[in-house]
């Protein structure tokens, strides 16, 4: 038997304005709210996926290097689930190529199992539609099942008391959202995290007093967000969504031992986002688990948003407006 050819998939990260932090199942990575994000433009993940029936394990490459420890055993994890849903015993090479840098808090995990998701059902024949595909996507990195979707996206958590909880978690399009939106990233640092998103959200989850309130908080600003969206109220839109983000980082320190993403660097951009308020200028900040910060603005004010906010940092700034949801390249649609 011979090597199949690649299905090959290309997905974004989407960066959340309502949160996801904290999970009520963590086999089925199923949230404890639902939560809503922007996919963007930038920072495609590129993954290729082959059957190899020869071969007597999985072999993962990323980004030209063999994996190896958690990436590895990740990957094949995701795999047997594909397998065992498609009904098939072939081993896959995988080869996935990153453009984001990975474990800093830019959404690599999100960009990469979307991808990978889309590349092995393609690759395995396992029929399904685009919520299907954002279930799956769920299993391998919540966030993931939001990038399966383009532009505005919400995360359904699903009720704990649904016949069966994974079919009543998936991501879908935002479609009535009327706002041009951009968000301007402070690439801060673009090394690893000191702590794993998993392990700090399982720190936060056990051990941090605020951290109900800030869930129920959530729940409260999805509904805002949604409407205001439908408005197209930029302004209500990024302050819900700076809000959240420093709500956030404000539980995970509040653990025992604090987990603390944001440094002097982080703390110094957020000054200025405020700067620019004060200038008049709508400008708004979110943060995921890591330091670098995003800026949430109009689409309009992204260029002179990201010129300023290079000539205070120093740091390397990318402009990222709406973007598409994973797909296919045109040879194998």
């Amino acid at each position: 038997m011979t090597v199949s050819e690649p299905a090959v998939a290309v997905a974004h990260p989407n960066i959340a304005l309502v949160k996801y932090w904290g999970k009520r199942d963590e086999d089925l990575v199923l949230p404890f709210a639902d939560s809503l994000s922007m996919t963007l433009d930038v920072f495609p993940t590129t993954t290729a996926v082959r059957l190899d029936p020869a071969a007597g394990a999985d072999h993962v490459v990323m980004d030209g290097a063999v994996a190896r420890g958690e990436v590895l055993h990740r990957t094949v994890r995701f795999l047997e689930l594909v397998r065992e849903r498609a009904g098939r015993r072939e081993r896959a090479v995988v080869d996935t190529r990153n453009t984001v840098p990975v474990g800093a808090g830019l959404a690599s995990s999100a960009s990469g199992f979307a991808a990978l998701a889309l590349a092995a059902a393609h690759a395995y024949g396992l029929p399904g539609d685009s919520r299907a595909l954002s279930r799956l996507a769920r299993r391998g990195s919540g966030s993931a099942a939001r990038s399966v979707f383009g532009g505005f996206v919400v995360w359904q958590a699903g009720t704990p008391d649904a016949p069966d909880p994974d079919q009543d978690s998936y991501a879908e399009p935002v479609t009535d959202a009327r706002l041009d939106a951009a968000l301007v990233a402070v690439v801060l640092e673009s090394g690893p995290k000191p702590v794993s998103s998993r392990e700090a959200m399982r720190h936060t989850v056990a051990t941090a007093a605020p951290y109900r309130d800030w869930l129920a908080d959530c729940r409260a600003a999805l509904v805002r967000m949604r409407e205001a969206l439908r408005g197209g109220d930029m302004t209500t839109v990024g302050e819900i969504a700076e809000h959240n983000a420093l709500g956030m980082h404000a539980a995970m320190e509040a653990a025992r031992p604090a987990v603390r993403y944001r440094t002097a660097a982080s703390d110094a951009v957020l000054g200025h986002v405020r700067a620019l308020r004060e200038e008049g200028v709508g400008a708004w900040a979110t943060m995921d688990a890591g330091p670098n910060v995003k800026v949430l603005c109009a689409g309009a004010d992204a260029g002179r948003i990201a010129d300023r906010m290079r000539a205070v940092t120093g740091a390397p700034v990318v402009v990222a407006r709406s973007g598409p949801g994973a797909g296919l390249r045109a040879e194998d649609a």
